[in-house]
């Protein structure tokens, strides 16, 4: 009897999940079920197969699957899905850019979060400068937490709609595009209510996957057929045990950050078996997988693992790693001014690392955050961005600008200046450093 009920639990939330197909069309009921088939057959396919350890990951991670279907957002589209190496695709994603401070800011309610951080409305015409300026790929910062709308997770649809919108601007620009889940991370080391997002202790695991897993369903499901390779989904931003003194580097020698590790193991597998349970073309997206903090550091530490894929290919799979190195110069303030070749050791040493470890065992990097603040430096910081693009460049590593708005300098604070797009005049603050990254990708 015990048996039989954990069956027939998997069976009805996999068969939810798979409705999520059917919950928007408005199209018969012979056709809904028609177009249901697919996806729920590879749901059962992955709770009935014991072939591998992947697998068994699957079936809990859609057993957590509960949003409310008759209101999610469901993709329509179809395209083509060009399949290709992940080392192959970021090669051609060459620089990109950080939509910062918008869709991942958590002031504010409803839409007009968009702009509670001081950033304008994202328009089209932004867009197309962007595109118009050289860069190939829109990374979008996305926070989901303040915009889910009942005790199931189910995300406004109003939101999602706005996050498509968007994406689908920069698609038409030609651009690749990354979504994410961005300022979710819990603030505090402390019990984490449910529906607060995700925190990587053992603690919270269980809200925490829950969270992720139903978040990811349904961008999953917003974001399917209608999209090709060149949109990337990236399952974390910088996860983290945020209000320890671990929050921002991983100790080896903590057990904290050995369980931290661990749990955000089991998380971005079941993220990635969530994606991949969604079939169609997100059975061959690419998804990018950050270390804790999303550092360098902690990506090349022996306890960082990546999550094994339905078929155990390394293909599909993107290592994420933000660079802001070296940090007394690039964000410390005050910290180094001047540029010499000291700093730039500090990169060239860990873009080798980084290519010794993963692109030489099969993996692809991108560096999904990256940048020098303003510190009244542009001589030197016009030197680093030529020589840490020129670097990252040769190992086949694209680099996404951060820019998060400001970049006015005063009362000699420099630290978080990562301004560089004027977002309302489509033009650049500082028109020597774009001309220096498109220079080296020539």
């Amino acid at each position: 009897m015990k048996i039989s009920f954990k069956t027939t639990t998997k069976i009805l939330g996999l068969l939810c999940f798979a409705a999520a197909v059917i919950s928007c069309s408005g199209k018969s009921e012979k056709k809904q079920n028609a177009e249901a088939a697919p996806m729920t057959q590879a749901l059962l396919k992955a709770v009935n197969s014991t072939d591998s350890s992947s697998s068994k990951t699957t079936s809990t991670a859609t057993e957590r699957i509960r949003f409310n279907t008759g209101i999610a957002i469901k993709d329509t589209g179809s395209k083509i899905f060009n399949e290709r190496k992940a080392i192959d695709v970021v090669r051609d994603m060459k620089t990109g850019w950080n939509l910062g401070n918008t869709l991942d800011a958590t002031a504010g309610k409803g839409l007009a979060s968009e702009v509670s951080w001081g950033q304008p409305v994202t328009t089209k015409a932004m867009i197309d400068g962007l595109a118009a300026s050289g860069i190939k790929t829109l990374r979008i910062p996305i926070s989901w937490s303040r915009h889910i709308v009942d005790s199931d997770y189910t995300i406004d649809p109003a939101w999602m709609q706005r996050v498509k919108t968007i994406v689908d601007w920069a698609i038409d620009d030609g651009m690749y595009v990354v979504i994410n889940i961005h300022h979710d991370n819990f603030d505090k080391n402390a019990k984490m209510p449910a529906l607060a997002g995700f925190y990587p202790s053992d603690e919270n695991f269980e809200n925490s996957a829950d969270f992720v897993c139903n978040i990811w369903a349904q961008i999953a499901l917003a974001f399917n057929n209608g999209y090709d390779e060149h949109l990337v989904f990236e399952v974390l931003n910088e996860p983290r045990l945020c209000g320890t003194s671990e929050e921002w580097w991983y100790n080896s020698a903590s057990i904290d950050s050995i369980k931290a590790m661990n749990n955000l193991k089991k998380l971005e597998q079941a993220i990635l078996d969530v994606i991949r349970a969604s079939d169609g073309n997100n059975k061959k997206r690419l998804v990018a997988i950050p270390s804790l903090q999303a550092s360098p550091e902690s990506a090349l530490a022996t306890t960082f693992i990546m999550p094994k894929d339905y078929d155990n290919s390394k293909d599909r799979l993107i290592v994420s790693v933000h660079m802001y190195t070296p940090y007394s110069f690039a964000m410390e303030s005050p910290g180094i001014i001047e540029y010499s070749d000291s700093v730039k050791k500090e990169f060239t040493s860990m873009f080798k690392k980084l290519n010794d470890h993963f692109i030489s065992d099969g993996y692809a990097v991108y560096i999904g955050e990256y940048g020098a603040t303003n510190k009244e430096n542009l001589k030197d910081r016009v030197e680093w961005f030529h020589d840490f693009i020129k670097e990252s460049y040769a190992y086949g590593m694209p680099c996404f600008l951060w820019d998060n708005g400001v970049w006015k300098v005063e009362n000699n604070q420099y630290d978080e200046h990562y301004g560089f797009y004027n977002r309302e005049q489509q033009t650049w603050y500082f028109p020597d450093i774009i001309q220096a990254i498109n220079e080296e990708l020539k």
